[in-house]
């Protein structure tokens, strides 16, 4: 089933692409794999995928120590500081960094570690109150102040869109992150890179990449919906 699954979400995005007019290999997939067993990552893994997103520290942590070393993590829930210290080494890429002070402890413990931690900054750009992440105003000062620390590289901006089933209704929210980041990237600054869009997931991914996305996080179109047990 994964496998299948994998080949239509691909297909789409492909489709997606091609429609906006950019290249098939413009955007990157990463499996969403929360609360999933580590057999059905397998699986995923035995179609090719390499790149697996988590929402939860411990979790992220327990599949990294037991799945094989060329998987890169990508940590995209909530974070908060004091579960820092557990990702270094082990994520890819951190996608949720909402604020000032969470860069300050991600810069802290990557200097502690002598290493480099690459992050993008969240952006709420619905204004959703139930969502994490910085406002579209105030987006741009927390890019220049994360990158301004040691030991961490601003890659670019995340959202997490509106829940609907409607994806068309989202369009807007991944066109003004998109611009947002042309903005950002214009000026030019220092250790800062707008390379990654990580906008668009199972319900609306199709029009992310229309409007830019290049990186979508699909969890239900690979693995199937989570059971009761898994919520």
């Amino acid at each position: 089933m994964i496998r299948e699954n994998l080949e239509q979400v691909k297909s789409r995005m492909t489709a997606s692409l091609l429609r906006a007019g950019r290249p098939a290999d413009a955007a990157e997939l990463i499996a969403v794999s929360k609360t999933k067993p580590a057999e059905l990552l397998m699986e995923a893994y035995a179609a090719g995928v390499r790149d697996f997103g988590e929402n939860r520290v411990q979790e992220l942590v327990d599949k990294y120590e037991q799945l094989p070393k060329d998987i890169r993590w990508h940590m995209i829930g909530h974070l908060q500081r004091n579960k820092v210290k557990y990702l270094i080494g082990r994520a890819a890429l951190i996608h949720s960094v909402d604020s000032l002070r969470l860069a300050e402890e991600i810069s802290r413990e990557a200097v502690k570690r002598g290493a480099e931690m690459d992050i993008l900054i969240e952006v709420n750009a619905a204004g959703e109150e139930s969502k994490f992440g910085t406002g579209l105003r105030e987006a741009a000062e927390l890019v220049w102040a994360a990158a301004q620390l040691p030991g961490i590289h601003v890659k670019g901006l995340m959202t997490v869109a509106p829940l609907t089933d409607d994806p068309e209704k989202n369009r807007k929210y991944f066109r003004a992150l998109r611009e947002l980041s042309v903005d950002i990237a214009n000026k030019k600054a220092d250790n800062i890179s707008m390379g990654i869009l990580s906008m668009g997931m199972t319900g609306d991914y199709e029009v992310a990449l229309e409007e830019g996305s290049t990186c979508v996080r699909v969890g239900t179109g690979i693995f199937g919906m989570r059971s009761a047990a898994e919520i």
